[in-house]
C-alpha cells in the first residue's frame, strides 16, 4: 500500500496534535444529516479512537455495525456540535465535561450507503473523564478502543449492503470489524491512502 503525502507526518502526530489541526466551528444542523466524532486517547502504542458496536436490530440498517458514536440531527440539537455532542452522551455516556476543550469540526463526509452527509467532529478524552459505556444495550452492544496503528491492515471480509453481499476491506480487532464509511473516516483523518481493491 503507498502512503500518501504527509501520511507518516500525520501518524506521528500526538493526540493533541491530531485534534488541534482542526478548527472550533459550530456547522448548522442543515449542513448534513448526522454527526459523529472521533474521540482519541493516548494508548500504549500511539493514538486510539473510540468506536462502538451498534446493537442487533432488524430495523435498523447498521444493525451490528462498529461505528463512531453519533447519530441523526434533531433540530432541536441547534447545530451540528450539539448534535454529536448529543450522540456522544446518549450513547457512551460522555459529556462535554468529559473532553478535552470543545470538539473540533473535521469535515462533512459522504455516507451513500445511508445516503446522507455526515458532519464529522474530534476530540481528546479529558485525563479526568469516566470510561466510555454503552449507555443503552438496545442501541450499542460494545464500547471499545481501536488503536490507530491497525487501521494500516486491510483484509476481505464479506459485509452485507445495499447491493447484496460483498466482499471489502477492513479492519479486524478484537473481532469486531470495522469497514465502510466508519474506516473511510478513520484512515483519512489519519493520513492513510483510500482503499485500493475488492
Amino acid at each position: 500500500m503507498s502512503a500518501v503525502p504527509g501520511a507518516h507526518a500525520v501518524a506521528t502526530l500526538s493526540v493533541d496534535q491530531l485534534v488541534d489541526r482542526f478548527p472550533v466551528l459550530q456547522p448548522p444542523v442543515t449542513a448534513a444529516g448526522a454527526a459523529v466524532t472521533i474521540v482519541l486517547r493516548e494508548g500504549r502504542q500511539g493514538p486510539e479512537s473510540l468506536l462502538i458496536q451498534r446493537a442487533e436490530d432488524p430495523r435498523d440498517p447498521a444493525s451490528g455495525d462498529v461505528g463512531l458514536p453519533g447519530g441523526h440531527v434533531d433540530e432541536s440539537d441547534g447545530s451540528l456540535l450539539g448534535t454529536a455532542l448529543r450522540e456522544l452522551r446518549e450513547e457512551v455516556g460522555l459529556g462535554a465535561g468529559d473532553l478535552a476543550g470543545t470538539p473540533r469540526y473535521v469535515r462533512t463526509a459522504p455516507a451513500p450507503r445511508f445516503g446522507l452527509h455526515v458532519g464529522v467532529f474530534t476530540a481528546r478524552l479529558s485525563t479526568t473523564a469516566g470510561a466510555p459505556v454503552a449507555v443503552d444495550a438496545k442501541e450499542v452492544a460494545h464500547v471499545f478502543w481501536l488503536p490507530s496503528a491497525l487501521l494500516a491492515d486491510s483484509r476481505p471480509v464479506v459485509r452485507s449492503t445495499p447491493r447484496g453481499d460483498r466482499s471489502v476491506l477492513a479492519t479486524v480487532h478484537d473481532g469486531h470489524v470495522v469497514w465502510g464509511f466508519t474506516r473511510r473516516v478513520l484512515r483519512d483523518f489519519f493520513g492513510l491512502p483510500p482503499d485500493e481493491g475488492p
